[in-house]
């Protein structure tokens, strides 16, 4: 599969490209996974966009947070993947070219998410490891999690 990656600051996105990526962000975390909440934040502002495009189509994103905004660390958030890719090593893909973004701007990939507890054996792959903070976020168990490297 040739994946095609942007990775922009808030202020360097199209309108198309900000549309493409709400839009996604919005059929999974809203409509797919039933849970009425606010996407777009105030973060948004103060994050890189990793875009994965595959036929000119997104089907791979997730936000860079700048490190003291979520966290004292940089954080991933809303990393999603389109239902018609899943199972296909997308997300593997999309998690190494976001720590590799991550080291390239910021020198580290020192992380701290916010991660759905049912992915907490997907996150540790990438050395995540849970700090035992388990919690509901919109009604959907949650477990922080931190990469120390």
């Amino acid at each position: 599969m040739d994946i095609e990656w942007k990775f922009k600051s808030f202020e360097d996105l199209t309108k198309t490209e900000l549309h493409e990526m709400m839009i996604l962000r919005q059929q999974v975390f809203v409509v797919e996974q039933d849970c009425p909440y606010q996407d777009a934040d105030e973060k948004d502002k103060d994050s890189h966009h990793l875009m994965g495009y595959v036929k000119g189509v997104i089907v791979a994103y997730l936000r860079l947070v700048k490190p003291g905004i979520s966290y004292e660390e940089m954080s991933f958030g809303r990393i999603v993947t389109a239902q018609s890719h899943r199972g296909t090593g997308l997300g593997v893909a999309l998690m190494k070219e976001g720590i590799k973004q991550s080291i390239t701007l910021y020198g580290t990939s020192k992380n701290r998410i916010s991660a759905q507890s049912h992915l907490l054996p997907f996150y540790q792959k990438f050395g995540f490891e849970s700090t035992g903070k388990e919690y509901l976020e919109d009604d959907i168990p949650h477990t922080e999690m931190i990469k120390t490297i």
